[in-house]
């Protein structure tokens, strides 16, 4: 998962960044709400960390500023704010979850994984297609027991699409989810190509993967 920690104290966003990036979680930080909101503007998220206390920036601002500009995105409220009024105000706002410092970096990570279950409508960290288990919290795929032998890449790349499933991805979706924020000028679509079709390979030396479906012009999707 692609996400930004917005959150003013260094330490605190460095910590959280480097336990997130152990999990195999993209991470981008945002020391002020001008930073966060120009980063906002031109990146993709699939979760933003929001503390609300930000010196120059109201917090509740940003969740506006995300829900207009990328309303997919998972917004979990961070801050030592105990105020009742606040909470409110910021799930009402469209904030996805809420957490008061100080906390544990396992519940942060274990909150952010209830998200995306939500998010994604699935209700066990298992999903299955066929005679594939994909087992989300192990980070695992199971082929009737079988584990297959695939990179940590591959399987992010598998996981997105299933999690999104029966919905075309395009190439730079999966990219940005995968390997984190572009420019333009980086940007190859052969790339990804490349690792679909490596996925597909390791796969298919297990079961059949016609769920895992090319879409003309567009780019790929998990059918199933």
């Amino acid at each position: 998962m692609n996400t930004l920690i917005v959150e003013d104290e260094k330490s605190l966003a460095n910590e959280i960044a480097e336990y997130l990036q152990k999990e195999n979680i993209i991470c981008d930080k945002a020391y002020t709400g001008i930073s966060a909101s120009e980063q906002i503007a031109v990146n993709q998220y699939d979760f933003i960390l929001l503390d609300l206390g930000l010196p120059d920036y109201d917090g509740l601002d940003l969740i506006n500023e995300i829900r207009k500009e990328q309303d997919d995105a998972a917004i979990i409220v961070i801050t030592a704010r105990g105020d009742v009024d606040d909470k409110v105000k910021g799930l009402d706002m469209g904030a996805d979850d809420y957490l008061a410092k100080p906390f544990a970096l396992i519940e942060l990570y274990s909150r952010m994984q209830a998200v995306a279950r939500r998010k994604f409508k699935i209700s066990t960290n298992e999903i299955r297609i066929d005679d594939f288990v994909i087992d989300l919290r192990s980070r695992k795929v199971l082929f009737k027991n079988e584990e297959a032998d695939i990179t940590r890449k591959q399987f992010d790349l598998l996981q997105y699409l299933v999690l999104n499933r029966n919905k075309a991805l395009s190439r730079i979706q999966l990219y940005e989810h995968v390997w984190g924020n572009l420019l333009d000028d980086q940007y190859d679509s052969n790339f990804i190509d490349v690792h679909i079709k490596n996925l597909r390979k390791k796969l298919s030396g297990y079961g059949q993967v016609e769920w895992l479906k090319t879409v003309r012009g567009v780019g790929y999707m998990a059918e199933y």
